[in-house]
Order: structure tokens, then C-alpha cells, then sequence
């Protein structure tokens, strides 16, 4: 059992400064508390992006643009105005566990249908799925291309989703960062940013829960171009956790969220994730085609900064989405649920 925000979980077994760069955006206090401290300092990031260039702004489209409109456009990203809920399913996998389904308090925003013999659960059960590569790594940071996809999603689940994930050895302390399809959360269909962050193997929430905001460009919830392969990458500097997209420093999760104990990766993964109602889902995973189509969504140019040679192990938790290994450092994966 592991203690979460309104869940009951079960286990399955098996598996630096840019002298250019916008000033952070402050939060500010509450003007009724006169007595509150000033913030503290914010912190900088480094000079380069984990996989080495110089960042530069990402190319927005307007407000609300969709996934698609932006591919049009040549653009990568947009700010989102859609309300949705930060608390939501989120499932997690190490190298020879993974989270399987949880009870949860959220409901889609078409939940599936009653049971047949009208007695409907107190709480309803999510269930996990996923296509997965991974490596036990120590490193200082980690990055990937990621395909991003407008996948279809059940009206009854609750999200598709791909990322990639730097973890303590042990599987407790994980920083995340990846785009997902999830109505619950950005209130569409479109893909989307998202961060999110474990401690101590505890559930928290998207895009917030301690993030720190850098960008004054792109955020976490912003639409993201689709059928499109985008740099992903999560940096550790100066004790924090860094997420870079595309061209750009997003934010961090402080240090100070794992009582600066958690510096550096023990255990690097990337993968495709589906959270269901069902344990056969008919929602898509990656493009919606599977790991062995040559059109299939793929994780490529895996690396890592000062951590070891690349070697990518590959796997599935259901016959209903594949993967298929193209190289160490390289592998498509998906499908189309069992609809």
C-alpha cells in the first residue's frame, strides 16, 4: 500500500546563468499579511541546456491555439487558458515494479458506465498501463526527443501521456517532465506540458506542488505542437531539479522538496503511459500505432549528462501496446488500446 492523496495503490511485480534570460515570475504575497518575509532569491539555471546549446525562446502561437493550428504555423507551444484539476491519476514504474491501478476520488469527465448489477463503486479504480525503456543510471541530468502525438483518449479514461522521468535508484524520488493528453487536467484533447514530482514514492500534483515558474514564455499546461519531435530534457543544478523543453528553461523543483538529499539520478526512464478505467482500454498510446509499425511514436537520442553509455532496456505491462528497440539509445512504441 502506498500513502497518497485520496488513493489506495497496489504494486505489480515484474518490472547554469543566462544573462539574457527573462527574470522568474514571482508569486506575489498575500497583501493582508504585512508581517509575511520577503522571497527568497530565485535561483538561475545553468548556462546550457542539458544537451549543450545556448537557450533561446520557444516559438508561441496565440492564446488557446490548438495542437494542430500550431503544426500549421511552424510553432512549438501555447499558453492554455483551460482550468482543469492538478490532482489526477498519475502512474509511476521502476525497474522491477510498477504502479498497476489505484482507487481514486476523480472522475473523467465521462465516466464509464454503472456496473450491471447497478451497484456502482465508492471510489472508481484506475488502472496503468505502459511501454517503457529504461536504465539504471547515476547522472547528473538526463534528455530525450519525444514524440508528441494527439493520441485518442477514451471519454471514460483519464489520460495518454509520454515522459521522461530521473529517479533515485531506488524508485522513491522522482522528477518528471513530458506532454499528456488529459481532460481532467487541461480540460481538452489536445496535448500538453506537464511536470510532476514524487518524494518519498508520494503522490503530488500537475504542474505545481513546489514547482518554481522560470519562463516568462512557456509553462507547464501549455499546448504543445503536435506530430512533432521535441527535445525533453531535467537538469540537476545548484541542489535543484531543472526542466528544459525545446529551447528553453521552464522552471525547477527546489531541492529543498527531497531535503536536498536527492542530487542526482540513480535510474532513468522514458515511456509511454495510459491511466484507464478499464484494465482494456480503448484509448491510444504514442501515435495510436504500434511499436513494431515503422511509423510508430518513438523515444530517440536518449542521453545523459556526465552519467554513463546509453544502453536502454525495453518493455511492456500489456499485450495491448508494444515496443520495439531500434538501437541503445532508441525505440518506438505504442498502440491502439484494445478497441
Amino acid at each position: 500500500m502506498i500513502g497518497a492523496i485520496g488513493v489506495v495503490s497496489t504494486l505489480n511485480a515484474g518490472a547554469e546563468q543566462i544573462p539574457d534570460a527573462p527574470a522568474p515570475v514571482a508569486v506575489p504575497a498575500d497583501e493582508t499579511d504585512v508581517a509575511a518575509p520577503p522571497s527568497p532569491p530565485a535561483a538561475k539555471p545553468p548556462t546550457n541546456l542539458p544537451w549543450g546549446e545556448r537557450p533561446r525562446s520557444v516559438r508561441t502561437g496565440r492564446h488557446n491555439a490548438t495542437s494542430k493550428s500550431l503544426k500549421v504555423a511552424g510553432l512549438s507551444a501555447a499558453h492554455s487558458d483551460d482550468e482543469g484539476r492538478d490532482r489526477a491519476p498519475k502512474g509511476r514504474t521502476s525497474r522491477t515494479t510498477f504502479l498497476q491501478s489505484e482507487k481514486t476520488n476523480v472522475v473523467p469527465p465521462e465516466p464509464a458506465p454503472e456496473p450491471t448489477d447497478g451497484v456502482a463503486p465508492a471510489r472508481p479504480t484506475v488502472h496503468f498501463l505502459y511501454n517503457v525503456g529504461s536504465q539504471k543510471a547515476e547522472a547528473d541530468a538526463a534528455y530525450a526527443n519525444l514524440t508528441i502525438s494527439k493520441p485518442k483518449l477514451a471519454r471514460s479514461d483519464y489520460h495518454t501521456l509520454a515522459e521522461l522521468a530521473v529517479q533515485s535508484a531506488d524508485g522513491k524520488q522522482i522528477v518528471e517532465v513530458g506532454w499528456n493528453v488529459d481532460r481532467v487536467v487541461n480540460g481538452d484533447d489536445d496535448p500538453h506540458l506537464f511536470v510532476y514530482h514524487w518524494v518519498d514514492r508520494q503522490t503530488s500534483c500537475y504542474n505545481g506542488c513546489g514547482f518554481v515558474q522560470y519562463s516568462k514564455n512557456i509553462q507547464p499546461g501549455d499546448t504543445l505542437v503536435q506530430d512533432s519531435q521535441k527535445r525533453f530534457g531535467i537538469q540537476n543544478f545548484n541542489g535543484d531539479w531543472w526542466i528544459a523543453y525545446d529551447t528553453e528553461w521552464v522552471g525547477y523543483f527546489p531541492g529543498d522538496l527531497w531535503g536536498g538529499t536527492f542530487t542526482r539520478s540513480g535510474l532513468v526512464q522514458v515511456f509511454g503511459e495510459v491511466a484507464a478505467a478499464t484494465e482494456k482500454p480503448c484509448t491510444e498510446m504514442g501515435n495510436g500505432k504500434g511499436g513494431d509499425d515503422t511509423t510508430s511514436a518513438k523515444v530517440g537520442s536518449v542521453a545523459y549528462l556526465n552519467g554513463p553509455t546509453v544502453d536502454l532496456k525495453v518493455r511492456s505491462t500489456s499485450d495491448l501496446y508494444s515496443v520495439s528497440k531500434l538501437s541503445s539509445r532508441t525505440f518506438r512504441y505504442g498502440g491502439a488500446g484494445a478497441c
